[in-house]
């Protein structure tokens, strides 16, 4: 996941509290950062979303493959 789709994700799952969730959750999953500061410190955003998802009770088939773009058609 790129950080670019993390975003796109955050978005799209929190709406209007997206920039909250990111910058004021403390996730322990990944070593008790906020999503903005373990992404600054390296961590994989993959793991910075599964570890928001697990915090929010966001449900199992909203975690995966959410962030990309739709295909361009030709």
């Amino acid at each position: 996941m790129r950080r670019s789709e993390f975003h796109r994700a955050v978005a799209d799952e929190f709406g209007a509290r997206a920039d909250s969730v990111v910058t004021d959750l403390i996730l322990s999953d990944v070593g008790g950062r906020t999503a903005s500061d373990a992404i600054a410190a390296g961590v994989d955003p993959r793991e910075v979303w599964l570890a928001l998802c697990a915090e929010l009770d966001v449900p199992v088939e909203r975690r995966y493959g959410v962030g990309r773009l739709e295909p361009r058609r030709r």
